[in-house]
C-alpha cells in the first residue's frame, strides 16, 4: 500500500499499530479493521469525517478511488 500511494504521488500518514496503541484501537474499533493494510480516507472538508475506509490491498479498487472524476461524473447542486 505504502508503494502504491507513493508511486501515484498521494500524500498519506502511516500509523504503525504495533507500536502505536491508539492507532490500533482506531483501527479496529472505529473504523472495524482488524487486517493491514487499512487506507482510511476523510473527506476534505474537516479532515476528521471518514469518507472511505479500505481493508486490505486492492490495487484495482485504489486507481478507481484516487482517479480524478470526469465531466460527466460531477453533480452540480442548485
Amino acid at each position: 500500500m505504502k508503494f502504491f500511494l507513493e508511486a501515484k504521488d498521494i500524500v498519506f500518514e502511516e500509523r504503525d499499530i504495533s507500536t502505536d496503541s491508539d492507532a490500533r484501537r482506531q483501527m479496529t474499533e472505529r473504523h472495524g479493521s482488524r487486517e493491514t493494510p487499512t487506507l482510511v480516507m476523510f473527506s476534505s472538508g474537516d479532515g476528521d469525517e471518514v469518507a472511505k475506509v479500505v481493508v486490505g490491498f486492492d490495487p484495482v479498487l485504489l486507481d478507481q478511488l484516487f482517479e480524478p472524476a470526469s465531466s460527466s461524473d460531477v453533480v452540480a447542486e442548485s
